[in-house]
């Protein structure tokens, strides 16, 4: 053996395997792939006529005119058609993507942040997003959760996580169709803590959120959301605009964002992406798809748009790209956790939504001890 390992590195052969090994390791990270990706930075194509036809069109609260191409035709199962039927504008309406199988989860929301009557002066309402699957046992326990709850939505694609842009997708189809009129939608996945209190502390001023709840007056002149500020900038003497609200116009797409992530090109990742699905060396700016919330033009302008934009897997940076093609910029908040924020005192006072809540007897117990200190 010894005599053979003598023979292959005195012929060149130790070396070119390595050199193989090597090439190959670099091909599978990703390597070779980043040096021929397309610059996003001038090369990403921004949206067309199509996109300024539905922004402008949305705006005016009108249909666009447009030729749709991906229109996610699954049909509903369960809609919760009566969900949104109320005398007063529903302020919050809060859909949470859910696996058919968590139904503790989903109990524990009820039970803890989505509970629909938190507040008597907030209209707000709760349901829950549900692909489905193979197992009858398991659609007969749905069945009976919707006849008593009354607030499932389940369409009729396979729930899985590489269909969480169908989950979304229909999701706004149900929004649009059956609860088109609510003020904001929060979007969340079924693990994570939301205070109800810090998003409608939030939606009043997003731009100075936290901030402005410790200062008297808010300052608006450093902010580039144009759109958002012209909104306030006849409020900026008022204390901490309480009683002030957004118009019903204005366009908000919030989270936590990331600026300039890159994609993943090693073999192995879960969130790997090949050249063939996106050639561009960036993602858009986009929000984690674990909590964000939408204003109601947002979420008709990407609802529409999406007829148009063809279909990528991962529902976050899908997203982004409708934003981008219409020219909406996200807005960031660090109050947005895509972890878990450990838990130390008052520290959770301003956090709107934090992940890593898959436990429903935990979530119950924190959202309840927030309570009590009022943060939720």
């Amino acid at each position: 053996m010894k005599g053979f390992v003598r023979i292959v590195r005195k012929s060149g052969l130790f070396r070119k395997i390595c050199v193989v090994i090597l090439v190959y390791f670099l091909y599978c990270c990703g390597v070779f792939t980043h040096l021929i990706e397309k610059r996003f930075n001038g090369e990403f194509p921004l949206g067309e006529e199509s996109y300024n036809e539905i922004r402008s069109s949305c705006l005016r609260g009108i249909k666009p005119d447009i030729e749709p191409f991906n229109t996610y035709k699954y049909y509903f199962k369960y809609f919760a058609s009566l969900k949104c039927l109320s005398e007063s504008k529903i302020k919050l309406a809060i859909i949470v993507k859910s696996a058919i199988g968590n139904f503790d989860r989903r109990q524990g929301i009820r039970r803890s942040w989505g509970f629909g009557n938190r507040y008597s002066d907030v209209e707000m309402r709760t349901v829950f997003i549900l692909g489905m699957g193979d197992d009858k046992e398991l659609q007969k326990r749905v069945d009976k959760e919707n006849s008593e709850y009354n607030d499932i939505v389940q369409a009729a694609f396979r729930d899985d996580y590489y269909n969480n842009t169908i989950k979304t997708l229909m999701a706004y189809k149900w929004a649009v169709k059956y609860c088109s009129d609510a003020k904001f939608y929060v979007f969340s996945d079924d693990d994570m803590y939301v205070s109800i209190k810090n998003v409608l502390r939030f939606v009043k001023n997003p731009l100075d959120y936290p901030d402005y709840l410790e200062v008297p007056v808010v300052s608006l002149k450093d902010s580039h959301h144009y759109e958002i500020r012209r909104e306030l900038r006849y409020n900026k003497n008022v204390p901490q605009m309480l009683d002030f609200e957004l118009n019903d116009k204005a366009e908000l797409y919030a989270g936590y964002v990331f600026q300039s992530s890159r994609p993943h090109r090693h073999f192995w990742s879960k969130w790997y992406i090949s050249l063939e699905e996106y050639p561009y060396d960036r993602w858009p700016p986009y929000v984690t798809g674990g909590a964000y919330i939408l204003s109601n033009v947002v979420l008709h302008e990407f609802y529409y748009a999406s007829q148009v934009t063809q279909h990528f897997r991962f529902d976050d940076i899908y997203i982004s790209i409708l934003a981008y093609k219409l020219n909406i910029t996200p807005i960031h908040n660090d109050e947005f956790y895509f972890h878990k924020k450990h838990f130390s005192g008052n520290n959770y006072k301003y956090v709107i939504a934090s992940h890593g809540f898959d436990n429903p007897h935990e979530l119950k117990d924190f959202w309840h001890h927030q309570k009590t200190i009022g943060n939720a």
